[in-house]
């Protein structure tokens, strides 16, 4: 098992793997910007270290940084927890050549499934239709959108998070669709190749979380239905999904296993799909690192994805058997963000006055704030998730406006009331929602308040 590791990221996601390092006994080293001097996850590591200024590019994007602070810590391995350098291939294959573990898969793998463009290529029988690789100028991408139709999809092929992703539904506006996704994707990722698909108008958002070791040992945890979004960013996760039945469960679940074998798959990944209005199903792409919503699972089957995926890395064989693996009652993620849903989801940076935390059986929180804590301007506006369990989805859903009434962020606007007010909304409480939830309902949530 590994001594020390080094996590190559910030925020809720650093404290939640500092935590487990601790857990299992092993040092946990923290890398942060100046702009994350005081953060949590440099407290709670047992080593912290600078790595540059607040802008990500020179700092949680800064390989040749992070990488020198893990040799000289003594680290043997680096978790890259998710955004940021978690599906760069690159920063994998340097990991390696270092002399260190990558918790995560092979840069080749990265390659082939991270990359979203290449990845479809490889699923092909099942995808949507869209481009068969990149898309390398704006007269290709007209072309290719003639050819299926609008409207499409235009996405990052290393893209996740919702960013580097634009709609367009039709050919007048597609050149600057294009060429926003493109410049935000660079922005993001350091990497603004991109492809394009249909799209498939108000979907389901179906993914499946895998597990894969070293053995050739691949099992499905059941989904998460993260369909409930705005500008194409998650913002409440559930598992079990309702529109699934048993069967549906499983041939998604074999279908997602396939895939994972297919590019002998290793640690922990997410496959993706789109369940269209007809019952059909679509590949869209493969995450080759763990969720943002990863703790959805982890309360409905008792499994703790982030231990597993630091054992595999280890070369331990699976510790579940996919007969292990059972669904039991409902899960609930609810993503806050500093942002302000009546002007547009202005992001709200500033210092938090005053902060409670809920609890009570069933109640996790994952964050990083704590009261004076700054929230930067310069990442992502996600602050927090507040994840509950209940024996049913009904139970689950009580227990989440439970929550959400009871949790104080003072100092800064959030999306907290929004949600609120979803989880009271007749439609999500009968389970009539897809994609298009939001967009649809929004004007009417926000002049509730």
């Amino acid at each position: 098992m590994f001594k020390k590791i080094l996590i190559a990221n910030r925020g809720e996601i650093a404290v939640r793997i500092i935590r487990c390092c601790k857990e299992m006994g092993i040092e946990a080293v923290a890398v942060y910007s100046s702009a994350d001097a005081t953060s949590l996850h440099v407290q709670l590591a047992d080593e912290a270290y600078c790595i540059g200024p607040a802008k990500s590019s020179e700092s949680y994007l800064n390989m040749e940084n992070i990488l020198s602070v893990a040799t000289l810590s003594g680290c043997d391995a680096i978790h890259p927890g998710f955004g940021y350098l978690s599906e760069n291939s690159t920063f994998a294959r340097l990991v390696e050549k270092c002399g260190m573990t990558f918790i995560g898969p092979s840069g080749d793998v990265i390659d082939q499934m991270g990359n979203k463009s290449v990845a479809r290529q490889m699923m092909i029988e099942a995808v949507v239709p869209g481009s068969d690789g990149s898309i390398e100028s704006v007269s290709q991408g007209k072309e290719i959108a003639r050819k299926i139709g609008y409207p499409v999809l235009i996405k990052a092929s290393a893209g996740g998070g919702g960013r580097g992703m634009r709609k367009c539904f039709k050919e007048e506006d597609f050149e600057n669709a294009y060429l926003t996704a493109k410049a935000e994707a660079k922005a993001c990722f350091g990497d603004d190749d991109m492809y394009m698909e249909k799209l498939i108008l108000n979907p389901k958002h179906i993914e499946f979380q895998i597990l894969a070791d070293h053995f050739g040992n691949v099992i499905h945890l059941g989904e998460r239905d993260c369909s409930i979004q705005r500008r194409n960013q998650k913002m409440m996760e559930e598992s079990p999904s309702k529109a699934l039945s048993q069967e549906l469960r499983e041939k998604m679940g074999n279908d997602a296993i396939k895939a994972a074998k297919k590019v002998g798959y290793v640690n922990a990944g997410t496959i993706e799909f789109v369940l269209a209005p007809d019952g059909k199903y679509y590949f869209i792409e493969m995450n080759t690192r763990i969720q943002v919503e990863h703790p959805v699972t982890e309360m409905v089957t008792g499994v703790d994805l982030l231990r597993e995926q630091i054992r595999i890395a280890a070369r331990l064989k699976l510790n579940y058997k996919q007969e292990d693996i059972h669904l039991q009652g409902h899960a609930i993620e609810c993503r806050i963000n500093a942002e302000n849903p009546q002007e547009g989801f202005r992001p709200s940076p500033g210092i938090v006055s005053s902060l409670h935390i809920p609890g009570g059986f069933g109640v996790r929180i994952d964050t990083t704030l704590y009261q004076g804590y700054q929230v930067s301007s310069h990442y992502d506006s996600m602050i927090a998730k507040v994840i509950v369990h209940g024996r049913n989805r009904i139970e689950a859903i009580r227990k989440m406006r439970r929550v959400l009434s009871e949790l104080v962020i003072d100092g800064i606007d959030t999306n907290q009331e929004l949600q609120y007010l979803i989880l009271h909304e007749s439609d999500y409480v009968k389970g009539n929602f897809d994609t298009s939830f939001i967009e649809k309902h929004l004007d009417e949530l926000v002049n509730e308040r």
